[in-house]
């Protein structure tokens, strides 16, 4: 990535092609759903020793997936809100079945 990415819609498939390994993107989804119960646990019991748990569950697995498997920087060190967004996103289309045509527009070939 040599220009800063001004545009959301450019991010998205940028985002797609830093998670084109399925591996990649099943850590991540371990991570958006264990970090996302854990949010709704805390704002339900209001017990904050969650707060933690959030943390690490939303960036553990996504950036030991980085580091392991993709080998490259998780784009949440220069896009902090899109990544979060992304995760999100990335999670709901592959949830409603529409992952496959995403990854092909950005370029990334599935098996």
């Amino acid at each position: 990535m040599s220009e800063p990415i001004r545009r959301y819609s450019e991010f998205w498939l940028y985002y797609l092609r830093e998670h084109a390994k399925p591996q990649t993107r099943a850590l991540h989804y371990l991570g958006t759903s264990v970090a996302t119960a854990a949010m709704i646990g805390l704002v339900i019991t209001g017990r904050f020793w969650l707060a933690p748990l959030v943390l690490l569950a939303g960036y553990g697995p996504a950036w030991a997936a980085h580091l392991f498997v993709e080998n490259n920087r998780p784009a949440t060190f220069t896009y902090p809100l899109w990544s979060l967004i992304s995760d999100y996103r990335m999670a709901w289309t592959w949830a409603i079945g529409e992952l496959g045509t995403e990854l092909t527009r950005a370029g990334v070939h599935t098996s």
